[in-house]
């Protein structure tokens, strides 16, 4: 789709193009956790049945569980823990201490 306007300087022109249907997954994942809400959000943005999206949906959500798991595994195949902590430091601008 696209759109013209006329400007001081000319006709302008914008494109607006519908998102694809894996970009209002990925939006509608964003959102909500409940898959059916998902394929509602999705399916009003792309203007698709919700039958057909509710489908799409629920295969993006087995791919995702699937790679959602990541366990770092160490010497002899044991899995471990990592843990990053962050310490601060405050200095002040009048300590003298060494």
């Amino acid at each position: 789709m696209s759109q013209d306007w006329n400007t001081k300087y000319g006709p302008r022109r914008v494109r607006r193009d519908p998102p694809t249907l894996d970009e209002a997954i990925f939006a509608a994942i964003g959102i909500t956790d409940d898959q059916e809400a998902q394929a509602e959000i999705a399916a009003s943005l792309m203007g698709m049945p919700l039958e057909l999206v509710l489908a799409e949906v629920k295969k993006a959500a087995r791919s995702s569980a699937r790679s959602a798991t990541r366990v770092i595994a160490g010497e002899q195949g044991a899995q471990r823990s990592v843990v990053v902590e962050r310490r601060v430091v405050r200095k002040f601008g009048n300590d003298k201490r060494a």
